[in-house]
């Protein structure tokens, strides 16, 4: 799948569905037995209540997956939709013109992401599980100038399908475990 064109000069780069389908679908398995267990332990949180949270949960899940990222003549922009509220995950813009150097700088699990520095000093994290990662990559190389023959994804698709594989061996657990709770 490609990115898509806003217009003439725009491109835009959505999340990629299989990270999508795979956190979502983590989120999901890790918290829908929790209401079942809470009603059949008689634990002091409500099921209800449990139904609230994991709802809320997810909402605010989804809504961090709807990122997108947008690149036109004047610059990079992360944003969300409008139902997102700002003070939960606002966005960014980054002038070409105001692009110093694309940093790299180590994770705690060994990988490496890249932040965008500008001249005034911000640093600005390069999106990197996009659907074309690496069209975005050259459209920054040709507008920054900035060389990015080096920059790879942080985790490939192969990660995410082993972690959706797993995630779907989570699933059949909770069934059993849903099934045992409720047979109780």
């Amino acid at each position: 799948m490609t990115a898509t064109s806003a217009n003439n000069s725009a491109s835009v780069f959505r999340l990629s569905p299989l990270i999508r389908v795979t956190l979502l679908s983590l989120y999901l398995a890790l918290t829908a037995p929790l209401p079942f267990l809470s009603q059949v332990t008689a634990a002091p949180v409500p099921p209800a209540l449990l139904w609230v949270g994991i709802s809320v949960g997810l909402v605010a899940l989804y809504g961090v997956l709807t990122e997108r990222v947008i690149l036109d003549d004047q610059g990079i922009q992360v944003t969300y939709p409008v139902w997102i509220p700002r003070f939960f995950r606002k966005g960014w813009f980054l002038p070409w013109s105001e692009v110093k150097q694309l940093k790299p700088r180590s994770t705690g699990q060994g990988g490496l992401v890249y932040y965008f520095l500008s001249k005034d000093g911000k640093a600005y994290l390069l999106p990197m599980r996009v659907v074309g990662f690496a069209r975005l990559v050259q459209i920054v190389q040709a507008k920054t100038g900035i060389d990015t023959t080096d920059v790879r994804p942080l985790a490939q698709p192969w990660m995410y399908a082993i972690l959706l594989l797993f995630t779907l061996l989570l699933f059949v657990v909770d069934a059993w475990t849903i099934t045992t709770a409720l047979a109780t």
